[in-house]
């Protein structure tokens, strides 16, 4: 059978990202080292066309193409932009940074628009094939761009590792869905949905939810399958971990929606239980390894295992209150996280890595104004107000105490002050220790650009959080 050619109207985003990958792979073997930086603009086109294309394909009706393999829906739309913001932010970060190793090469983009095609393809995944091809087209390209330096052994241990752990995640996963097909005899989400409601949740059944819900935990780097996030976290170059960090969250998010909320929502009792033993041990081993580092990436790995246990607290509410918060939470926290990584990249210099908390001693003394955004971007990640981090919790907070669950709200308060800690500290090391580096910073205008809107994005959407909170409800309620 032939798709329809509407099908292939709906699908322009992923072939235009697939065909522009491709012609910046050709492109970039005829450039020379000087001519490479065409490359990075044709990248930064290609987000921004594919950006246009999908505002302009979305009606904001949800409809299927190639035999109900795929979706184009609200949900999908509105990640799919914010995917391509935060991967032209960490495209724009990368840029100075690689070319002053010696390692600004066309390959960097090409296998971030590869992966970045894996999110929006799993953004819009409508069957169980679907989503592995789209999760199995990320992850490769994670692995490749982890060990992208492979001059450097930290790199070359730390892509080993993701491999490993990350090919024992897909086959958890890929085992549950195999059991979901046997258990439903069809891979169509809506189909599978529809299935296990005439069903009452038998043994079979809560043993498929646990592959699944395990083969997600470790793709989200939830406790206790997070291993592998502080050594990829601190091993990848600065601009790796930032991409991995942001955009790709935003892809696990809609990963567990298809997946959980919409495919076996049914068996939510089941599920539910395990989600809240990972929210809680996520929020506790995150916040209180943290404060044990040295190391800021490493600081910021165990920091997106908490907020980690704050997504999964919005998911296990079950309504779409709890979802759109989720939502919210993870779009924002994507932001954050970029940000913070571009505080790094903006420190450091060839043969200087700007990785350790003593590197930011002082830094309100070399320049207040990045100071100021990364005392913004800290305070946001710890929920304090005005910023949005403290919106993006406290509507988590609201769908967990929405179900009756106070206690699991109370914990998640209790283990955020605790958190509050080892960002607060990173602050009195800018502001109230002596400066030991007095080397002056990069003054590149589109690095400083970037940075600069990031934070005041993150302090704005703070002070103004209706209209991207709207948007979220709008979505889950379609």
């Amino acid at each position: 059978m032939i798709p329809a050619p509407g099908d292939f109207v709906l699908l322009l985003p992923e072939i235009f990202v697939l065909s522009m990958a491709c012609v910046i792979l050709v492109v970039d073997l005829y450039l020379s080292d000087d001519e490479r930086v065409i490359s990075y603009w044709l990248a930064q086109l290609t987000l921004l066309f594919a950006a246009v294309i999908t505002l302009s394909v979305g009606d904001g009706q949800s409809q299927l193409a190639f035999y109900g393999t795929y979706i184009a829906d609200p949900m999908a739309t509105t990640l799919k932009v914010a995917i391509y913001l935060v991967t032209a932010l960490a495209f724009l970060y990368a840029r100075h940074y690689l070319s002053e190793r010696k390692l600004f090469k066309g390959e960097y983009y090409v296998l971030g628009l590869f992966a970045m095609l894996g999110m929006m393809v799993l953004v819009s995944a409508h069957s169980l094939l679907t989503v592995y091809l789209g999760l199995e087209l990320l992850s490769l390209s994670l692995y490749a761009m982890v060990a992208f330096n492979r001059d450097a052994y930290p790199c070359t241990e730390a892509a080993m590792k993701y491999f490993v752990l990350g090919a024992l995640a897909s086959g958890m996963l890929l085992y549950g869905m195999s059991m979901l097909y046997g258990l439903t005899g069809t891979l169509d989400i809506e189909l599978i949905a529809q299935s296990l409601g005439r069903q009452t949740a038998t043994g079979p059944m809560i043993f498929t939810a646990t592959f699944i819900v395990v083969g997600l935990a470790f793709k989200l780097g939830a406790v206790p399958f997070h291993m592998w996030v502080p050594d990829v976290y601190q091993g990848a170059p600065t601009p790796v971990t930032l991409f991995i960090g942001s955009a790709s969250k935003i892809a696990a998010f809609a990963m567990v929606m298809r997946l959980l909320a919409e495919s076996i929502g049914a068996l939510q009792p089941a599920w539910e239980g395990m989600l809240v033993a990972l929210a809680l041990l996520s929020l506790a081993i995150g916040n209180v390894v943290a404060i044990a580092q040295t190391n800021l990436k490493r600081m910021l790995a165990y920091s997106t295992i908490s907020h980690v246990g704050f997504l999964l607290l919005g998911i296990l509410s079950g309504t779409q209150a709890g979802y759109a918060a989720s939502m919210f939470y993870i779009i924002t926290y994507a932001l954050m996280s970029a940000g913070a990584f571009g505080m790094i990249i903006l420190l450091s210099r060839a043969g200087f890595e700007a990785d350790e908390i003593d590197d930011f001693k002082g830094l309100n003394q070399r320049n207040s104004w990045y100071a100021l955004l990364m005392l913004i971007l800290m305070f946001s990640m710890a929920g304090v107000p005005p910023t949005v981090g403290f919106y993006a919790k406290l509507a988590v907070l609201q769908a967990v105490v929405g179900v009756d669950m106070v206690w699991l709200a109370a914990a998640a308060v209790l283990f955020s002050v605790i958190g509050a800690f080892y960002y607060i500290r990173l602050v009195k090391v800018m502001y109230f220790d002596q400066a030991e580096d007095t080397t002056p910073l990069a003054e590149h205008f589109d690095l400083r650009f970037g940075l600069s809107a990031n934070g005041l994005a993150i302090l704005l959407l703070g002070l103004f959080p209706g209209s991207l909170m709207n948007l979220c409800l709008q979505v889950m309620a379609g």
